[in-house]
């Protein structure tokens, strides 16, 4: 009897920036403090691209070569690199592009993936479809994005959340039960109003008045986002355990995006799982979009074992959602 391939995770790498904005430097540019941050939202600290011309592929590029190198993986057996993202260097070339180029990936084919936060779940659950069809043997996703780009500094309420960073992950077949072996990816467009970006696309271009009014920054109403993210979540987790039968001692890790500490606490309560069996860099890292999930996995890839049950969960701008059930599958 044949087995089913899997598609599974064979390695996992990050990169973050050098220069640390704290919650202390953040007091001096905006009305805020220590005690304020950490009590809403569990950040402490977030890493911030720095320099001219520095786009999110500065991001991406040193994760993936990392990938590479670690997994002893030759660039050129790389067959598809696809790129979550909301901050690309530029509307084209796409920032996977850009990537591939640059770690040498020339037999592979690369685009980006739009989702918000919700991206790099989308991208790993498409990858996943490329190898389980038999069609690819060696798919790389990544996660990246230069927040810094798009968030106020004048905001209070957004510029405490987001920091830059990117993660990767190696997809492969698998005959032996590891990998991705379900998901739920859902989305909702009524969620537009609560978070998105006024200006930069073709509803409304770039101009000296989108401009001006400060239409080009990241928009979002915290409470709205807060109720839908805590009861999608959650209940998308339930879903994924009901449907697997699985309880909550079998998990090993609930793998949560990175919004918010509050939002981490309220999922992992109602979906009975223990505050040490929830992978957080919140307090390091902050809300770095689509690049939270690989990062968590990049931090955690040490404590993590063959046959581990993990589950991902994730929601974004759109509104978009999901979560996915994976065993780990390699020390």
């Amino acid at each position: 009897m044949r087995t089913a391939i899997r598609a599974s995770i064979t390695g996992v790498h990050g990169y973050v920036p050098e220069y640390i904005l704290t919650n202390e430097k953040l007091e001096k540019m905006v009305d805020t403090n220590d005690e304020w941050i950490t009590t809403r939202t569990g950040i402490k600290e977030r890493r911030i691209l720095e320099g001219t011309n520095q786009g999110t592929s500065v991001l991406g590029i040193p994760a993936v070569r990392g990938l590479l190198e670690k997994t002893n993986t030759d660039p050129r057996e790389i067959d598809l690199l696809i790129c979550a993202t909301i901050t690309p260097d530029m509307i084209t070339p796409a920032t996977a592009n850009i990537i591939a180029h640059a770690v040498g990936a020339t037999n592979a084919f690369s685009y980006d993936l739009q989702a918000a936060c919700s991206g790099f779940l989308y991208a790993l659950i498409t990858g996943v479809q490329f190898i389980e069809t038999g069609k690819y043997k060696k798919v790389v996703v990544v996660g990246a994005d230069k927040m810094s780009s798009i968030v106020n500094y004048e905001d209070r309420n957004s510029c405490i959340l987001f920091g830059d960073g990117a993660g990767a992950v190696l997809l492969e077949p698998n005959s032996q039960g590891y990998g991705i072996i379900d998901s739920i990816l859902k989305g909702d467009g009524n969620g537009e109003q609560y978070l998105h970006q006024k200006a930069g696309g073709s509803r409304r271009p770039p101009s000296a008045e989108t401009i001006a009014a400060k239409e080009h920054y990241v928009y979002q109403e915290g409470r709205a986002v807060y109720r839908f993210a805590v009861e999608k979540m959650a209940e998308v987790v339930l879903e994924i355990m009901k449907k697997n039968n699985l309880h909550h001692e079998d998990i090993k890790f609930l793998v949560p995006h990175q919004a918010n500490k509050r939002i981490l606490d309220a999922v992992a309560q109602r979906a009975g799982i223990k505050e040490e069996q929830v992978m957080i860099t919140i307090q390091e890292f902050g809300n770095t979009t689509g690049a939270t999930i690989p990062l968590c996995l990049w931090r955690y890839e040490s404590q993590l074992q063959p046959g581990d049950k993990l589950i991902i969960t994730t929601f974004g701008g759109g509104f978009t959602w999901g979560a996915a059930y994976l065993t780990w599958a390699y020390k």
